[in-house]
């Protein structure tokens, strides 16, 4: 059958699953492309990066193991906007714009097309691709509400960092240098040149030393591994200051702990933050801040950027790009 030219118009390309499992899961597909509603604008998504919540989304559905497949994969994106719905006065066609729509609600970033509310996204700084500014959103806005709106980080506070050479580590690293803070870090031997030409004043191995005896009086702990790293930061505070955890909830013990020991210790999730967007624009205009990419891959090799992602071993962000030669369209 003969596709004609306005039924192409409204499919794309986008990533989908028929079952919750490992990366092989994953498949390219055509789907309907959205239109943008009452206050939102479409994006022709040039770039979007890979997050470990896209990895337990294709693996379990999210929350609880919550959902039913198809799971739209991916909040990252950066592109263009292509159409802007009723009451849109942010952005016209054409704009360049990055941004972590609709989280936690899903977004459907791995696709070529998608839509988003218009206050959930920025314009892209120049100074940074496509690849780039979509590796940015997720965990940048998780370093900043953790550092900045959770921990409220003063200049001169010494801050950890754990996995500081990792998707928001090596971000918040940088951000807290732009705040003022001594910054620490963990890292793998391997890793500890990437991590001080971040702005790092310190680096600790985690293999070798145990950053529990190697650091004292710390004012805030960043804390993206959990298990047993967050008790075992509570003992590297000074009194007052807070252990704030991405990886899993804080459980009563744990905060129990804390208390007794004079310092606290709370979960954080992140959240859509236009506020948070444009700050972390402006630090990236002014070359304060810098995504690193450590691999760029076309759409289609989905399931080969969750290999990756799932290994432990990526330095920075994976990043997912849609165009022809889509790598170095991207890059642009």
């Amino acid at each position: 059958m003969t596709t004609t030219r306005s039924a192409q118009k409204r499919t794309m390309r986008a990533i989908t699953q028929d079952g919750f499992g490992g990366p092989e899961v994953l498949r390219l597909a055509v789907a309907e492309r959205p239109e943008p509603g009452p206050a939102e604008v479409l994006v022709r998504i040039r770039a979007a990066s890979v997050n470990p919540t896209d990895v337990w989304h294709r693996a379990v559905g999210g929350l609880a193991g919550t959902g039913v497949p198809p799971v739209p994969l991916g909040w990252d994106l950066s592109g263009t906007v292509e159409a802007v719905g009723i009451g849109v006065t942010l952005f016209r066609p054409g704009d360049e714009v990055f941004g972590m729509p609709r989280h936690p609600a899903p977004a459907g970033t791995y696709a070529e097309y998608a839509a988003s509310p218009a206050r959930h996204l920025v314009r892209k700084p120049a100074a940074l691709s496509h690849a780039e500014a979509a590796a940015l959103p997720l965990a940048g806005l998780t370093a900043w509400q953790a550092l900045v709106d959770t921990a409220e980080l003063r200049p001169g506070q010494r801050v950890l960092v754990h996995a500081a050479a990792g998707g928001v580590g090596h971000l918040a690293v940088q951000i807290a240098k732009a705040r003022g803070a001594y910054v620490i870090g963990t890292a793998s031997a391997a890793k500890h040149s990437f991590v001080r030409s971040l702005g790092a004043d310190e680096v600790v191995d985690y293999r070798g030393t145990d950053f529990a005896a190697a650091v004292s009086d710390a004012d805030v702990v960043l804390d993206t591994i959990g298990g047993d790293y967050g008790p075992r930061s509570l003992r590297t505070l000074r009194p007052g200051g807070i252990v704030v955890s991405l990886a899993s909830p804080a459980e009563a013990a744990l905060a129990e702990e804390a208390e007794r020991l004079g310092v606290r210790a709370v979960f954080m999730a992140v959240e859509a933050d236009r506020g948070g967007m444009r700050a972390i624009a402006g630090l990236a205009e002014r070359g304060e801040l810098r995504p690193h990419v450590s691999a760029v891959l076309p759409l289609a090799e989905a399931a080969k950027a969750h290999e990756l992602s799932q290994s432990g071993r990526t330095t920075g962000k994976i990043v997912l790009v849609t165009g022809a030669p889509a790598a170095q369209e991207a890059l642009r």
